[in-house]
Formats: structure tokens, C-alpha cells, sequence
């Protein structure tokens, strides 16, 4: 596996590139780079299963060496809103239809112009409400939040997020005392799926994981307010 934190002073979307033919990889990641794109490669579905967590966006070839590219889509879907784009061979209209169904949100087949491809994902992040991320770091006290290369740390020390912890963090910090209600929260992070007690999870979650400070402080019936020392 392959991995670079390369996003340009513009900012960019951490994209998963789930493909096993290496000479197809090598474009797609160094073309997705150059758009300041941060990107991870895989070349199995069980690999990209262990990860798309991380992604904004997940480029899945369906010809995989380990498992059918559709049950890789349907598994990433029942877990998650993320973003796919099919990117295969497999080019019969049948195809396009399994694919859809899978959970795919667009699909693209083999060959394929790079300008298209980068028109159909600004348009299904577009669809997914997702914006680039702002390349500018967040820091409070020793709380540093680096959206281009999506890390925390705290005094110095990384910590380990999930992708939705991560966005849900940057939500708040980047809103400092400001109260943001939890419509908000579900819509900007999870596309608008309510969930309560997956709302609760993840904060109680990010409080584990930043220690003992206060950051995150429950306003009760309305939302959440980060509340730097």
C-alpha cells in the first residue's frame, strides 16, 4: 500500500484508491495528487475495507484479486455514507445497474479521460454536500487540528482519529464558542442522517481521545459547543 499527505495550499479531499492494476493506479494517484488531492492507494477489497473509514471519497475498481468489487461497495455502504465512485471495466448496462445498486454513487467505465473523472467527483462530493477542506491549521492552547494532512495532536502528541471523528472535531473547533445544534452537526458531517445516539457516540468518543480537558461541552436540547481553555 501507498500513502502521501500531499494536498496543495488549496486544500483537497483524502481519496481511497481501491485498484489492483498498477499501471491504472500509478496515473490515477499521481493525476489525483497534482490536483492537491491526499491519497491512499490499495490493490485487494479486504484492504480497502480496513480503510475507506479514513476517506472522503472512495475510487473503487470492481476487478479485484480478493473479493467481487460489488460486495466490497455494498459492505462500504452498510457502514458508511462515504462516497464511491465505480471505476471499472465492466462497461454493459447491467453492470452500470449492479453497480448502482451496490451503493456506487456514480460509475465510470475503462478508458476514461482524467478531466471527466474530476468533473464526476466534484459533482458527487458536490451531491454529498461535502466541501474541500480548509488547508489552515486550527490551534487552541495545545489542541492543533491540520485539516490538509488530518491530524491532532495534543501537546505534541498525534491522536488517532476515524474519519467522522475528525470532520465532527473540525466542525466544532473551527467555531469556537459558538453553540452548533445537532441538525447541524448530522448534516454537515453525516449528510443529514439523524442519529442521536451516533451524534452522542462520536463526541463521547472524542472526548476519550483528547483527554481529560473540557474541549467539547453538551448544551443541553440544542447541540454542542467547543470551549477552548
Amino acid at each position: 500500500m501507498g500513502s502521501a499527505t500531499g494536498r496543495g495550499t488549496s486544500g483537497g479531499w483524502r481519496v481511497l484508491v481501491v485498484e489492483s492494476n498498477a499501471s491504472d493506479a500509478d496515473s490515477l494517484v499521481r493525476g489525483l495528487r497534482r490536483h492537491s488531492h491526499e491519497v491512499d492507494h490499495v490493490r485487494t477489497g479486504c484492504a480497502a475495507l480496513d480503510l475507506y473509514e479514513q476517506a472522503d471519497l472512495v475510487l473503487l475498481d470492481l476487478e479485484l484479486p480478493d473479493l467481487d468489487g460489488l460486495d466490497v461497495c455494498r459492505s462500504i455502504r452498510r457502514g458508511s455514507d462515504v462516497p464511491v465512485i465505480a471505476v471499472t471495466a465492466r462497461s454493459s448496462e447491467l453492470d452500470r445497474v449492479l453497480g448502482l445498486q451496490a451503493g456506487a454513487d456514480d460509475y465510470l467505465v475503462k478508458p476514461y479521460g482524467f478531466r471527466e473523472l474530476m468533473a464526476r467527483i466534484e459533482a458527487v462530493m458536490r451531491r454529498a454536500g461535502r466541501q474541500r477542506t480548509e488547508s489552515s491549521a486550527i490551534e487552541h492552547g495545545p489542541l492543533r487540528i491540520d485539516p490538509r494532512t488530518r491530524q491532532v495532536r495534543v501537546n505534541g502528541v498525534s491522536v488517532e482519529m476515524t474519519r467522522k471523528e475528525f470532520d465532527l472535531l473540525h466542525l466544532l473547533a473551527s467555531h469556537p464558542g459558538a453553540v452548533i445544534s445537532r441538525q447541524q452537526v448530522m448534516r454537515q458531517v453525516w449528510g443529514g442522517t439523524w442519529s442521536r445516539r451516533t451524534v452522542d457516540t462520536h463526541v463521547s468518543s472524542l472526548r476519550n481521545k483528547l483527554g481529560e480537558r473540557d474541549w467539547i461541552v453538551t448544551v443541553r436540547g440544542v447541540g454542542f459547543q467547543f470551549a477552548p481553555e
